[in-house]
């Protein structure tokens, strides 16, 4: 697919899925901005990737830092035709009698408040310009509670009502509102579960867990008409037919 002269904003891009995403779609000529909370490794990242890439410190928790992000990516490259709500976290994970109120509350200022800023930042441009393409990674455990993951459960069905919601306002104006779902990730997301101990994911072998890129090539392709019919849903990539339609098996 040919991203030439599109603008993509990754959130989460330091590390994992949002790193591997920034190269997926620089690799197909897309302009990218890669945020993270630490500027070291985004900026480091779109060194690597060269002129057509910027990395920016952002915390989507606070929605002054997300518009400033998209601010940027308009002043750098003109405009913003996709974004990817890739940012979340996982830790600490705590059953709920024994989890901390603050704590708990950051999660969903990440995994929730955050992709809401990420929306509501972009949505104006986005609009404005007669339309766009906003993907969140969801998860499983949106839609089924896991033990001791309270926080992540309730953080990620929230985003993903978010996008059913986006999809109702503003489909009628051009948005292509999305979740991708990858299932289990060989990330360091992973490595944190493992260590918990804690429900059967963490008993998961570490070859399980499929490679990075391989939900980067699918918000690719999430970007391209072949996925319309897709539009308003959340994918999945445990389902084999959508791997195959994607060409990861």
């Amino acid at each position: 697919m040919d991203m030439t002269g599109k603008t993509v904003l990754i959130t989460g891009a330091s590390r994992g899925i949002g790193a591997e995403a920034a190269r997926v779609f620089a690799m197909a000529g897309a302009n990218v901005g890669l945020l993270a909370r630490s500027a070291n490794k985004v900026e480091a990242l779109a060194n690597d990737l060269g002129v057509h890439a910027f990395g920016k410190a952002c915390d989507v928790a606070d929605y002054a830092q997300m518009a400033d992000a998209v601010q940027t990516c308009i002043d750098r490259f003109g405009g913003l035709d996709v974004l990817i709500n890739n940012a979340g976290v996982i830790e600490p994970i705590s059953h709920m009698a024994k989890a901390d109120p603050a704590d708990w509350g950051k999660a969903i200022d990440i995994n929730l408040k955050g992709v809401f800023h990420g929306m509501r930042a972009a949505l104006p441009v986005m609009a404005g310009a007669g339309g766009g393409t906003i993907i969140t990674v969801s998860s499983g455990a949106a839609h089924h509670p896991i033990e001791a993951w309270s926080h992540y459960c309730a953080s990620k069905a929230g985003a993903a009502m978010l996008t059913a919601c986006l999809h109702g306002e503003t489909r009628m104006k051009g948005i292509r509102a999305m979740g991708l779902s990858p299932g289990t990730v060989a990330t360091q997301m992973q490595r944190e579960i493992k260590s918990s101990g804690i429900n059967p994911v963490s008993q998961l072998a570490w070859e399980d867990h499929i490679p990075a890129d391989w939900p980067a090539r699918a918000l690719l392709w999430m970007c391209s008409p072949d996925a319309d019919e897709f539009v308003g849903t959340e994918i999945s990539l445990r389902e084999p037919e959508i791997r195959t339609r994607i060409g990861l098996e």
